[in-house]
This record gives structure tokens, C-alpha cells and sequence, in this order.
């Protein structure tokens, strides 16, 4: 281990910028992302910090922007005895840190401030919670949607999708909407894996066990039947692109106006509003489509989503806890998240700002406030993702992700087969954890 520490703590240096000669107390705080990114986004984190630094004399606010892999260049900064006072967690790899005992829990900040827990989402606390404990106050989130062109389906005299539909009513309805002469697409499918689980869900199907077995499970009958389905909208209906046509696109189908329907979080609001090939205000939002007779067995009934999220948390041997809690406070308020959430990137995990955006109350909202309240009633049916849980879940994603890289490309293959194989690589992966 002293051998380690020796090139360890240059490298979190290196990654951090944490030395500083400034005398006035530094407040060092971890995210995603790199140095000198410019943009509403940016503005908006450079606004809250310097009202906090006026608030807190003598109190300097780091921004330590973590580029590429966060997640293992946070660890190393942990080995390394470097950690920031306040990091982001990302529900999709929060197990990382909670379970292995390297944050800090809040439970006692919380009770000194009655009625703050209230003041948000109660899905939002779930993957960063172990019992009593929460070891992260949550900053935005989003559940995953199906977006569709209201524009498109009116060319094409299509009805909008009803929020209760099927797998059937869905293709049905991507076939309608499919024109080659055109080259537009009812679908614009994305293999993503974290983007398209919860077809898997919805269809009655499932990835892993929480001891990360997938045998029996990733390639049950049920996910037989949903990666069928999936391969066939671009192999044999037709109604989505190939991988091979997506990338020769080299951009968004959805977003160039070639796509009348796509799945994707809230963040994408922000490029289809600036999209010149979409208009921003016949953007419609609905839940993912169902399978009525089988779908969500183990949720209840109807459509089921993931919720992916951030949250502020504190790892355990930061130096400024108090002063990080005051920070993370200030940055989740009313105030800070109302300048925060213009930029649209998320849905706010504050009840009160998410029900400004989507102006209710009101009579006449607006097609952007319209579109925030698509959300709101998805969000109870929000799913974990299950990095939340268990460690080392990328590499189900990464299995996921292959097996439909494979059967799009390949279409002959057979599916049992290959999520079988894919199952078998997932459990040797995590048989070495057990």
C-alpha cells in the first residue's frame, strides 16, 4: 500500500487541483465534467457559488471538474487520502461509495432541519438511502420518457400516443409513422442500455438478481421476448435505423427531425429545444408502452421507468463537514435551484421549483411548462437504477449493450443464445465479488 500511495497522491493532484496557498478556507467541490466548459449550465453553478462565498466570509468555493472516468478517479483520490468536502453522487454508481463505507451519512444534518426532507421528491432519496441512513441530498433527476413529434404525427395524421399503450400499439404506431422515400423513422432507437432497460421491465423481464446473478433472469423468457421485439424494429419492421445508419447520420434521428418518436431523459429537452429541425413547442412526453398481461409483475401494474439522479453527499474524511453541509444546503435551496433549473437539463428534485417550471396552477401554461408537467406524474413510477445497489453494475450495461450491438447487426442469431452468453459473462464477473 506506501508503494501505491507514492504515485497515488501526484495522480489525485494531478486530477483534483487541490493545492491552493490562498489563506481564506477552501471548499473543494467534485463533479463531472472538465475545466473551462462554458454555458447556461456553468453560469448558473458560478452564480450560486459566489452568493455563498458573500454569505460565508473567508470561504473560497473550488470547483474541481472531474473529466472521464469519474467514478475510478474518485476512488483513487479516496486511497489517496485526497477527497473533496463535497462530491456528486450519480445514482448509477452511488453503491460504489455508500457501500463500501465512504460517505458520510446525513441523517443528523437532517434532523437538525425539520421539514427539509419534505421539501423534495420522496423517489429522490431512495438510491442514495441504506435503511435510516441517506447519504446524499439530491440535487436534479429524470425519469426515463418516450418524446414524440407532434408535428410529424399531425403530417401523418396519427394519433398521439395514448399514456397506456402496449408493445403492439407502439409498433403499430412507429409504422405509421415510418416513410423510406422520406428517410423519416416512427423510432429512433439508441443502444444505450441504461436508456432502454425498462423495455425489459415493462415486458414482465429483468437484469440481474441484488447478488448480481443473471442466469435464469438476464436471459429469462420475458427478455427473449422484449430484445426480439427490439431487434426487429430495425431489422425486420424497419420502423427504427440500423446502428450502422444512426452512426452514418452522425447525430440524434429524433433531433434532426427524422424520428417521430425516441426514449430519453429530460436532459435532451435542452438540444431538441435548440434543434432548427424541431419545433420546441409540439414536443409531446408519455410514459413508456406496457405489456398490459405481463409487464412490471414485481412493481404492480403499469408503465415502469428508471429515475437516474445526482445528489450532493459528503465523503467521510472531508475536512470542512459542517461548512460542506452549509454549501450543499445552499446549492439544493429555493433560491439556488430556482436560477439552477433554467437551464432545463433536469427535473428539480425540490417539489416547489419542479411545480414552478411547470407552472401549476395555471390555466394557460406554456408548451415548455406543458412539457415539465409530462414529467411529474411519470416520477412515482420510477425505478432505482440498480448501480444504486450493486457494485460494479457497468458491467451488465456493457453485456446489454453487446448483445444488441450483435443481434441488430446479425439478425439471424438467436436470442436465447446470446443473452445467454451474456448472462454467463455477468455472473463470472460477479462470482469473483461473492
Amino acid at each position: 500500500m506506501v508503494s501505491k500511495m507514492k504515485w497515488l497522491l501526484p495522480l489525485c493532484l494531478l486530477i483534483t487541483g487541490c493545492a491552493s496557498s490562498d489563506s481564506r478556507v477552501t471548499l473543494r467541490i467534485a463533479n463531472w465534467g472538465g475545466a473551462g466548459e462554458e454555458g447556461p449550465f456553468q453560469d448558473a453553478v458560478a452564480k450560486v457559488n459566489r452568493e455563498f462565498e458573500a454569505s460565508h466570509p473567508g470561504v473560497r468555493v473550488v470547483i474541481e471538474g472531474i473529466p472521464g472516468e469519474y467514478e475510478q478517479k474518485m476512488l483513487l483520490n479516496h486511497i489517496a487520502g485526497s477527497m473533496p468536502d463535497v462530491m456528486v453522487l450519480d445514482a448509477a454508481s452511488a453503491s460504489t461509495f455508500v457501500d463500501n463505507g465512504l460517505m458520510t451519512d446525513l441523517t443528523p444534518y437532517f434532523e437538525r432541519e425539520p421539514g427539509l426532507r419534505e421539501q423534495f421528491f420522496p423517489e429522490v432519496f431512495t438510491p442514495f438511502s441504506r435503511g435510516k441512513a441517506v447519504y446524499g441530498l439530491p440535487n436534479d433527476f429524470t425519469p426515463m420518457v418516450v418524446y414524440y413529434n407532434k408535428e410529424l404525427f399531425d403530417k401523418a395524421g396519427v394519433a398521439y400516443p395514448n399514456p397506456n399503450w402496449n408493445f403492439d400499439e407502439f409498433l403499430r404506431t412507429a409504422t405509421k409513422l415510418t416513410n423510406h422515400e422520406t428517410g423519416q423513422y416512427g423510432f429512433g432507437l439508441s443502444n444505450w442500455m441504461p436508456g432502454w432497460v425498462m423495455w425489459l421491465w415493462n415486458n414482465g423481464g429483468d437484469t440481474v438478481g441484488r447478488d448480481g446473478r443473471a442466469g435464469g433472469i438476464f436471459d429469462s423468457d420475458a427478455n427473449v421476448e422484449t430484445i426480439t421485439f427490439l431487434r426487429d424494429l430495425a431489422t425486420k419492421h424497419r420502423v427504427a435505423p440500423t446502428l450502422s445508419e444512426a452512426a452514418a447520420l452522425g447525430g440524434d434521428y429524433f433531433e434532426k427531425g427524422k424520428a417521430a418518436m425516441t426514449v430519453s431523459g429530460h436532459w435532451s429537452l435542452v438540444g431538441f429545444r435548440a434543434s432548427k429541425s424541431v419545433d420546441a413547442t409540439k414536443l409531446g412526453i408519455v410514459p413508456m408502452p406496457f405489456n398490459r398481461a405481463t409487464g412490471s409483475r414485481t412493481m404492480g401494474k403499469g408503465s415502469q421507468t428508471v429515475l437516474y439522479l445526482s445528489a450532493y453527499g459528503i465523503p467521510g474524511h472531508a475536512k470542512n463537514k459542517q461548512l460542506a453541509w452549509d454549501y450543499i444546503k445552499a446549492w439544493t435551496s429555493y433560491e439556488s435551484q430556482s436560477i439552477y433549473n433554467k437551464t432545463g437539463i433536469a427535473v428539480c428534485a425540490r417539489k416547489d421549483v419542479a411545480g414552478e417550471r411547470s407552472e401549476q396552477g395555471k390555466p394557460n401554461p406554456s408548451p415548455e411548462a406543458l412539457q415539465e408537467r409530462s414529467f411529474l406524474p411519470i416520477i412515482p413510477t420510477g425505478r432505482s437504477p440498480y448501480g444504486a445497489f450493486l457494485i460494479g453494475y457497468s458491467v451488465v450495461e456493457t453485456a446489454g449493450k453487446s448483445v444488441l450491438d450483435t443481434l441488430i447487426n446479425n439478425p439471424d442469431r438467436d436470442v436465447k443464445t446470446e443473452l445467454t452468453k451474456a448472462a454467463a459473462i455477468i455472473d463470472k464477473e460477479f462470482g469473483k465479488r461473492r
